[in-house]
């Protein structure tokens, strides 16, 4: 952090400036590795799936792995590097002597093991470099060979500031607490998890500054070296120790400059840099199908070959790294003196095309299961993701296949084929913490479907589907079930096509408090429907019937405020012109559902489905710390059509308009590391799911049924 601000602070840019970055919301989204506000690309994000660990690996044609061990992602600090320092760059022609202040940037080069002193070159590449700490961030190539933070063998380089300027007066600032002449007996469980940092960096000794030097070392035991939203504070305790130390530093250096003097300097350096045009795109490690696949991401064609604004190349980077495959790649911003025009570099770093994702969830209820996803990337004239899916656990099964193959030609658009079998067994749906009544339910969804898809602005994307699929439900109409009992069978097959627009800026897949979604989706269903009666059942004879419908569903949740209530709403509705089966049971599970609450999609909920409801509600967020949340939601749903049982089991639609559900839950929420960690209370306008207690940790998510 001290070669980053000392950079930006040699660049050009004033202390009230640097402190205005540190301490917005824009500078916690680089180190977050967020994009900037304004650059959410809706068009490349997923389905959330369970997964919380990722290991990124790269599978060459050898079928050799090499494993990827970064922990945070910098391709939005990468980029804010070099479109702020770009301007420097070009201004000292890369000559850090030339800067608004002299500089040098401390290195590591790890192979050779040796210290490397950076004079020259790309500023952002040389600060890029300084912060690279083993194992957090990757590392980059400067001058052909990858460097690391200088603080692995020099944390304090008086030494480099002595042979390169020779001063007066060396000013030196210790912002690390490593500063154990002996073992930290009364602390060592408190400073063990931050161990690997003790270990990597070279421990500053004030003794190298001299009688002559100025030694300031803040009190910044509090913090940890990820505490970036603590800048303030951080800030405030460097400038209080330098209040108490500020006669020494007025009796150590006598030349004194006014604020208008520097002033005057600084913006006489600035005010020689260069209108941010660009003339194109230079490419380092991409083949030329694969440089036209990313022009075309930047709107650079042979009809259309630039000039390029700074918006343009900030637009086109983000949209290009939203797709996770390209998060690897890193940008330049390069001058070209003779044109007096920039340039856009993007360098292909080792690509991580082979990602193993793992997760899944513990629950007090038996709907625990763990989740396995492989992803591998080929790309080419076009990007191919292929992905394997697999969750396990008693009450949910999946397994699924697809692949996405992106074009940027022509028009952005995808083409995704998927295949999928999962499987619902509400009988092993019981709950360790109370007696609840079970549900003889068991359920099949196989499908075999294919997916358009287009941006239709960067945060919203259309996709049409087309899907065959083959369904078995398996059920007792009698809540209770003796294992002499035979159970309905209702196979429902045929094909679905839906129109769906959507989009999302959640910040969490589960449980979020910031952010909003919305999905409007229009489907037409031609089904198949084949009932085999079981001992349950008044029926004695198979139906075979076909049934054809439209359905229209909107849903739409957004938060707001960003303090420490973040109050927020969902709202759902669907209208459709659906048919009844056979009987009750066999059209209840099939009706549209409303699941508000985490558990709604693991509970059968015959109050809350109908073929045409609105629904709503509030979500009340209170953020107590960081990453710990109070919830407080309470929902509303108003079925038109509600389906209850008659005497023979025969489907009576009642339409009276009095009907309405209530849901609610309270509950805390940590979101760890390995997803969030909940205890709730919840309740439902049930009989039977009336009051429930639910504790679990991990992502309590499953892919959908065909019907929902």
């Amino acid at each position: 952090m001290g070669g980053i601000i000392g950079g930006i602070y040699a660049s050009g840019i004033s202390p009230h400036q640097i402190e205005e970055i540190v301490t917005s919301e824009k500078f916690l989204r680089w180190v977050k590795g967020l994009p900037e506000e304004g650059y959410n690309y809706y068009y490349h994000k997923n389905n959330p799936d369970p997964g919380f660990l990722r290991l990124d690996l790269s599978l060459d044609s050898t079928l050799n792995v090499q494993f990827n061990s970064s922990l945070a992602s910098d391709v939005s600090l990468n980029f804010a590097l070099t479109e702020q320092l770009a301007q420097a760059s070009a201004i000292s022609n890369n000559n850090f002597d030339s800067l608004f202040i002299p500089f040098r940037v401390v290195a590591a080069d790890i192979f050779t093991q040796s210290e490397v002193v950076l004079s020259r070159g790309l500023l952002s590449n040389a600060l890029r470099a300084t912060q690279t700490v083993p194992f957090f961030y990757n590392p980059i190539r400067v001058d052909g060979r990858y460097l690391f933070d200088g603080g692995v063998y020099n944390n304090f380089p008086v030494d480099v500031a002595t042979e390169e300027f020779n001063p007066d007066v060396i000013i030196g600032v210790n912002v690390s607490t490593k500063v154990f002449e002996e073992y930290p007996y009364d602390n060592d469980d408190k400073l063990i998890s931050h161990s690997l940092i003790y270990m990597l960096l070279d421990k500053s000794d004030p003794r190298e500054i001299g009688a002559d030097g100025i030694y300031i070392q803040p009190d910044v035991s509090k913090f940890t070296s990820f505490d970036f939203n603590s800048a303030k504070s951080l800030i405030d305790s460097g400038y209080v120790q330098t209040l108490r130390q500020l006669d020494e530093i007025k009796a150590k250096i006598k030349e004194r400059r006014t604020c208008e003097e520097v002033f005057q300097q600084r913006n006489k350096f600035t005010n020689k840099s260069y209108p941010f045009i660009f003339d194109g795109i230079v490419f380092k490690g991409f083949n030329e199908k694969q440089s036209r696949y990313i022009s075309r991401v930047f709107g650079i064609s042979p009809n259309k070959p630039g000039p390029l604004y700074r918006t343009d190349i900030s637009r086109g980077y983000f949209e290009l790294v939203s797709e996770d495959y390209f998060s690897n790649v890193f940008p330049n911003i390069l001058f070209d003196s003779t044109k007096q025009r920039f340039l856009l570099q993007l360098a292909r770093r080792p690509h991580r095309n082979f990602q193993v994702d793992f997760g899944g969830v513990i629950a007090t209820r038996e709907v625990s299961n763990i989740f396995l996803g492989l992803n591998y990337f080929y790309f080419n004239k076009s990007l191919v993701h292929t992905f394997l899916g697999f969750q396990t656990g008693g009450f949910y099964k999946n397994a699924t296949a697809r692949v996405r193959i992106d074009n940027p030609f022509f028009t952005k658009f995808y083409v995704e084929p998927e295949i999928a079998f999962r499987s619902w067994d509400y009988l092993k749906n019981e709950d360790l913490l109370q007696d609840n009544t079970s549900t003889v339910l068991k359920r099949v969804n196989r499908k075999g479907k294919i997916n358009f898809g287009w941006p239709i602005s960067d945060r919203f994307k259309m996709v049409l589907s087309g899907e065959g699929y083959s369904n078995t439900d398996r059920y007792s109409n009698d809540d209770g079930f003796v294992s002499s009992d035979t159970l309905d069978r209702l196979d429902l097959r045929g094909i679905k096509s839906t129109l769906e627009i959507s989009s999302s800026t959640l910040n969490r897949k589960q449980y979020p408090n910031a952010g909003s979604s919305l999905s409007v989706a229009v489907s037409y269903f031609d089904v198949e429907e084949n009932y085999q009666p079981g001992n349950t059942s008044v029926l004695v004879n198979p139906v075979k019937q076909n049934h054809q419908w439209f359905r229209l569903r909107l849903s739409a949740e957004q938060y707001f405020s960003k303090g420490f209530y973040r109050p927020g709403y969902l709202v759902n509705a669907v209208f459709s012109n659906q048919p009844i089966f056979q009987n009750y049971m066999g059209t209840i599970i099939n009706s549209p559902t409303f699941n508000p609450l985490q558990d709604s999609p693991t509970i059968l909920l015959e109050n809350f489905r109908s073929f045409n409801y609105i629904a709503g509600g509030i979500r009340n967020v209170f953020v107590l710390r960081n990453k710990l949340d109070f919830r407080l939601e309470a929902y509303l749903f108003k079925p038109f059509d509600y389906l209850v049982q008659g005497a023979d089991q025969e489907v009576v639609v009642d339409s009276d308009l009095s009907q309405v559900y209530l849901a609610a839950s309270a509950g805390i929420v940590h979101h760890s590391p390995i997803g969030p960690v909940s205890l709730s209370v919840n309740y439902y306008d049930d009989s039977q799911n009336q009051f429930g207690v639910l504790l679990h940790a991990g992502f309590l998510l499953f892919d959908k049924h065909s019907f929902e």
